[in-house]
């Protein structure tokens, strides 16, 4: 049985709550679970100590038999000094593409040659 350590969504519309939970992988986000390890609530401060909350010995103990904790699971005990830091694939998702790139090279380009041209009239 594949374990993961995941979060269930809970809370109504816009206000998300969630649960901190060690489920079979193959049972629904917000379905069955094993047992609850903590909670996280996403509306709180970042500095605020309520924010997450987790069950560390029992998370240790799902860690141990070989449960998998989540992407967002895994920043919370990184967080918390239980798990080591993992080096991520930095996604370059924010860089415009190729061509922008190149569009924008063009035009500073074209900027810098009008600015030397202007201040080359201006020393005359």
């Amino acid at each position: 049985m594949a374990m993961k350590i995941r979060l269930a969504r809970g809370g109504s519309n816009k206000r998300p709550f969630y649960s901190i939970v060690a489920s079979d992988s193959r049972m629904p986000r917000d379905g069955r679970f094993i047992e609850k390890l903590g909670t996280y609530n996403p509306l709180l401060p970042k500095d605020s100590e309520d924010r997450v909350k987790m069950d560390i010995d029992r998370v240790k103990h799902w860690l141990s038999n070989g449960a998998q904790p989540t992407d967002r699971v895994a920043r919370f005990l990184e967080a918390a000094g239980v798990t080591e830091k993992k080096t991520r694939a930095n996604m370059k998702k924010a860089q415009p593409g190729k061509k922008a790139q190149a569009r924008a090279e063009e035009k500073a380009a074209k900027a810098a040659a009008a600015s030397e041209a202007a201040e080359g009239s201006a020393e005359a």
